[in-house]
This record gives structure tokens, sequence and C-alpha cells, in this order.
């Protein structure tokens, strides 16, 4: 054999030989426990999302599961207490539409130069508006809740200012009903409606007692949220008592009003939803939604139930809001007004004329007739010491007209106990 020649093997082909074989059988069965495996473990995953998604009455089909809902079992104390609350008192909450006339504006253009050249000689319009009749729109929505079973709705007074519209009430079976303003009382945001049926009664909630309220207790909201989603149900918190804030309509409203001892809550309340209740766990009112902080989140305020219990009873008595009234202009002492005014004491209320000049004290007023003069300074209505937060008007709103209370009274260095009969504030 020639050097130069290198001698050739001839090696059988790899897929011929023993170790490709053991791969085609590894890669075979793996193929085949995959599949199985996948097979086990997706049908163990479907049913348990099933089963799952079908404590939240959902399932994989996209359908409300009705009988999952029928049968669901609430998982806490406090869930079941929340949805028996919102089944028991859902039907007694109201959805208050805001319906009005308004101007329907007509487009029309003029030539600026008018015949001087001419007929539209440069094809220059300049669009007008003109009225060309009204109609009558949706302006507004609010939310209200019934207190008697013969359709008296307690409400916010912003809801129903606007004594041009008309008020619309949507019950939560569907049926609507025109409502009609009874009251509106005067330094709360608070009002009373009514609606009517002839064939029975309405559904009713439950009144609270706002004064035995704790910060961290459950609350529910209920209402018409963004006037559109009628009975929306949030869960919240009492975040704060005894709030004092400043409160207005918002975007093209005059209405501004300040509220004093509200309650602040996490529940959601979006607009809509003022007029609507806020509840306990046992299913008890303790306060009227009002107000929103729109630079917060979750940030809400609702005014104390015991605050419209005797609206209520008045407008079903009397037929009206009566509200007691003392006739003084005044600021509340504290600590800097002493020292900036010299006063001999820290605590409350200094009667002085109104900033543009008005009156001290109102001619012919309670106040006048009892002798109250200004520059005195009220420390006590009727025992209760008045102070930056327990306000003179607080204190009065508690009473009625013709009530006869006591005051105590600094003039200079004397103290004087003085009676005054409260009148009706117009």
């Amino acid at each position: 054999m020639p050097f130069n020649e290198i001698p050739q093997l001839n090696p059988p082909k790899f897929w011929r030989t023993q170790n490709f074989k053991i791969i085609v059988l590894v890669i075979v069965f793996s193929l085949i426990f995959g599949f199985l495996g996948g097979l086990v473990s997706s049908g163990y995953f479907y049913s348990s999302a099933k089963d799952f998604l079908s404590r939240f009455n959902v399932n994989l089909g996209g359908k409300i599961d009705q009988a999952a809902v029928n049968n669901y079992q609430p998982q806490t104390i406090q869930e079941e207490a929340i949805i028996s609350v919102v089944k028991d008192f859902s039907p007694a909450v109201v959805s208050i539409i805001i319906t009005k006339d308004v101007p329907i504006m007509e487009q029309y253009y003029v030539d600026p130069f008018g015949d001087l050249f001419g007929p539209d000689p440069f094809g220059l319009k300049i669009p007008q508006y003109r009225q060309n009749g009204t109609e009558k729109q949706t302006i507004g929505g609010g939310t209200g809740f019934i207190v008697s079973a013969d359709g008296l709705i307690l409400t916010n007074k912003h809801v129903v200012l606007d004594a041009q519209a008309d008020y619309t009430v949507y019950t939560n079976d569907g049926n609507k009903y025109a409502a009609k303003v009874l009251a509106k009382d005067p330094a709360q945001d608070l009002a009373l409606i009514k609606i009517e049926k002839t064939d029975g009664s309405f559904p009713v909630v439950k009144l609270g007692d706002s004064d035995k309220l704790q910060s961290g207790q459950t609350v529910i909201a209920i209402g018409n949220a963004l006037g559109e989603f009628k009975n929306t149900v949030s869960v919240g918190v009492i975040s704060g008592l005894s709030r004092k804030i400043t409160a207005s309509g918002g975007s093209g409203s005059d209405f501004v009003e300040t509220l004093e001892d509200v309650i602040q809550t996490d529940a959601a309340i979006n607009p809509g939803n003022s007029g609507g209740p806020l509840l306990n766990l046992k299913g008890e009112v303790i306060g009227v939604n009002t107000a929103i902080a729109q630079t917060g989140q979750n940030i809400g305020f609702t005014i104390p139930i015991n605050q419209a219990k005797r609206d209520i009873e008045q407008v079903k008595t009397l037929g009206r809001i009566a509200y007691p009234f003392l006739g003084v202009r005044y600021i509340l002492i504290n600590e800097e007004i002493q020292k900036s005014n010299k006063l001999s004491v820290s605590y409350g209320a200094l009667v002085q004329r109104g900033g543009q000049g008005e009156a001290a004290v109102t001619a012919g007023s309670p106040a006048e007739k009892a002798g109250i003069k200004e520059k005195d300074i009220i420390l006590e209505f009727n025992g209760e010491k008045i102070t930056s937060d327990n306000s003179l008007s607080k204190m009065i709103s508690k009473y009625n007209p013709g009530d006869q209370v006591s005051l105590k009274v600094l003039r200079g260095d004397q103290e004087l106990n003085l009676q005054v009969t409260l009148s009706e504030r117009s």
C-alpha cells in the first residue's frame, strides 16, 4: 500500500445506531406523557377556576350563574351583614333625575360686509347663534331615600335647588314618579321631597343614632353613582367625626354652604351619590352623603342623620322646616382672636358687625329683645359652653322656634344671664 494512501473507514449511519433509537424513544414517551399531564392539569385548573369564579357569580361562559347567586354563602359575618343590609334596604333608595327646559340654539351665518360690496362678494361667513325654542333635557341626577311609607324622601338641598327644574324619582323596582319639593333646610344641605302612589305603601329605611358612631366603624353607601348607575354599593369605614367643611355645587353652580359636625368616610361617594344613605351594619341610616374632596382620594362627607330627624318630623307635622333664629353676627373666639382683640376669655361668641357693615344684632330679633349688644361675648347657650368645636349656630340648630333658652353673656367685666325666646328664621 502506498504511504500516501489513507485507509477509509465505513462506519454505520447515525440513525442506525443504538443511541439514536434511545433518543427517539425518549422523545416519543415525553410527548405522550406531556400530553396526558397537560390534559389532566388543564382539566383540574378549569374545574378549580370555575369553582372559584362561581363564588363571584361569574362562569367561564361569560354569563351570570343565577343558581350560584341564589345559593351563594357569605364567607364572613361582616360580608353576610353587608349583603343583608343591601338586600333589605336598597328598595328604599331612589334615584332622582333632574330635567329642565333648555334653549335650543340654532346656528346661522352672516356676511361681515353686509351689502357693502354686493351679496357676499368675498365668500366670508361668520357663524352666529340664536334661540329657536326650548326642549326638555336631563341636566343632572342625585339620590334620596324613603323615610315614610307615604313617599316622603330625604335628599340633599343642592340636588333639588333649581326651582325651575322638574324632578323624577325612579325606585329600585323600575317605576318612576313625579316628585314635589316640600321643604329645603335653610342652614343645612338637606331637603325633603314627596312622591305618591295609590296601590300601597313604599318601602322605608330605618334611622339610626349618629351620636354613637366610632371612627373605624364599617359603613355602607348606596347611591345613583354618576347619575347613571343606580343603587351602586360601596363599603368603607368612618374615617373621622365632627369635621367642618365648605361645600359647593361644583362648576356652574353658586351653591356654597359651610357644614359643621359632618362625618368623614372612605366609602366611595361619587357625583350622583348626593342625598343617598350611609348605613351601619345593622341596616340603620346614620348619615346623608353630601360631598367629596376633589383634591383627595376616598374622602367623602356625610351629614349625621340626627341633624335631619328634626327636619323630617317638622315636615310631617308642619309641612315645612321651621328653623330657630337668634339674630346675632359673631365670630368664635380662640386664642388668636383673644390676643388680637385683647379679650379676657379664649372661648365664646364675640358679637360684632359683618364685613360689609351689617348690624351685629338684627333689629327686632330675639337677641335684641333680650338686650344683647355689639361686643358682648356669649359664653354659654342653655348651659353649653361655646367653643370652636361647639359653635353657637350648631347649638341653636338643636332647638325649635318658640323654645326659651338661657344665655350667659360677658359684657366688659360683668357676667349676665339672659332669657331668650327663639323665633322662626325666615
